[in-house]
């Protein structure tokens, strides 16, 4: 069975439609797109696309056979679970359950959140129990629709490892709930890569394929738009340990080039990454499923 790789919607033209950006992913040869919910109007505005749009949506997979398995919701960035203003709180929740109901809609499986308590707000002991209190809550509705929610390791240190993330699964303890980690951000953090994947290896939903400047004493590091294979990312390490510990998941590349000027200009950024990933995880014995 060949394992599904992906790639991300900010990778994709922007102007497309979503027929023509799961065309798009076809001809690159993808399996599946992963969507975008961010913090933006215009994308948040997606939780209240009408049934008719939802069907479009449907019919377009349908019609191209590209699967949309997966949102990431980064939507709490702006309106985050742990918010010390009961107004933003209440959004975060409301968001939530919308985005959880756009999944059902979709056939989406995975709604990957990201792991802060806050962003833009000051974090103490209670915007961390405020989080863990609503991503309970969070997970009781993706229990109730079948859809998994997965937290994303983060460009923050409130989880920035898989360790981390246990320790929340634990306190949250659904089993709804998974770990959707990105080979840029655990490894700019100087996480060892052998204990993230192989305590992880049982509560990972999907994986990122993205590279990343480190985390140093006298930089933040760098978590996008770093050109694979000039940042901290191992490669070869990274695939070696992902085969030992057995992950059997689908590939995402993780790339921003929504913007580029041509459709071509952004055709040719993703073919020059698959160009440098392909022969990596082929190498590794990853291309295809055991």
């Amino acid at each position: 069975m060949k394992r599904p790789i992906g790639i991300y919607e900010k990778a994709t033209p922007k102007h497309f439609t979503w027929l023509e950006r799961l065309e798009f992913a076809k001809e690159l040869g993808f399996d599946f797109v992963e969507m975008s919910v961010d913090e933006s109007d215009a994308r948040l505005a997606r939780l209240n696309w009408t049934k008719e749009e939802r069907l479009e949506i449907v019919k377009a997979i349908y019609q191209t056979g590209i699967r949309i398995p997966s949102i990431c919701f980064s939507g709490h960035r702006r309106y985050p679970l742990g918010s010390n203003d009961a107004s933003i709180e209440a959004k975060s929740l409301e968001l939530m359950k919308q985005c959880i109901e756009l999944a059902q809609d979709l056939g989406v499986r995975v709604i990957q959140l990201a792991g802060y308590d806050v962003y833009y707000e000051d974090k103490s002991p209670e915007t961390r129990a405020r989080f863990i209190k609503n991503l309970r809550k969070s997970c009781d509705w993706a229990e109730q629709a079948q859809v998994i929610l997965a937290i994303e390791i983060m460009d923050d240190p409130f989880i920035n490892s898989i360790e981390k993330y246990l320790a929340v699964a634990k306190e949250v303890d659904s089993p709804y709930l998974f770990v959707y980690p990105d080979t840029g951000n655990v490894s700019a953090w100087h996480n060892d890569l052998y204990s993230e994947f192989y305590l992880g290896h049982g509560s990972l939903a999907g994986l990122h394929l993205k590279d990343t400047y480190a985390v140093t004493p006298t930089s933040k590091g760098q978590f996008r738009d770093v050109p694979f294979g000039k940042g901290c990312v191992d490669w070869q390490e990274c695939f070696r340990i992902l085969k030992q510990t057995n992950y059997q998941g689908p590939f995402l590349i993780e790339m921003w080039s929504e913007n580029c000027e041509t459709v071509e200009e952004t055709r040719e950024a993703i073919k020059e990454a698959q160009a440098f990933l392909y022969p990596l995880i082929e190498e590794a014995g990853l291309m295809r499923c055991d």
